[in-house]
């Protein structure tokens, strides 16, 4: 397995309110938008799903099989070119103060390993990016 870790990233927001958006896939209605459409063709997604596709790598859907509460959201690909899981691991040290760090595990062989890591390292530090920028408000004031 070879193992991508993006930065640890903050988000000005308790866990709680990171936690119940990131653990319910359907929430990505709210940012879908932001996500190019040319790197991603079909974007579709549920609850606890979410299928994409990407050229050249094709068609890839992830599934939540964990949750800890405020803690960690665990995925696993259903569908992809190369098995992949990944989790993204929230840590609240302060009021609204979170610290994020996703983590994506992939079986590569030597060769696509070479071809595809700083590929894959730049993807994961992109979307640990797009994670922390996310618009947290309205799910904290629902909270609080």
């Amino acid at each position: 397995m070879t193992e991508f870790t993006s930065q640890i990233r903050t988000i000005p927001h308790n866990d709680g309110p990171i936690f119940s958006m990131l653990s319910d896939l359907s929430n990505l209605e709210r940012v879908k938008a932001r996500i190019p459409e040319d790197k991603i063709k079909r974007f579709s997604f549920s609850n606890d799903r979410c299928c994409i596709e990407v050229d050249p790598v094709g068609k890839v859907e992830f599934q939540i099989v964990d949750r800890e509460p405020n803690k960690t959201i665990k995925f696993e690909t259903i569908q992809s070119p190369v098995p992949l899981s990944m989790w993204i691991q929230l840590k609240q040290v302060a009021e609204k103060d979170t610290k994020m760090k996703m983590t994506v595990r992939a079986e590569l062989n030597p060769f696509i390993k070479a071809v595809v890591s700083k590929v894959m390292q730049e993807a994961v530090d992109k979307i640990s990016e797009v994670i922390a920028s996310l618009p947290y408000e309205s799910s904290d004031n629902k909270n609080t």
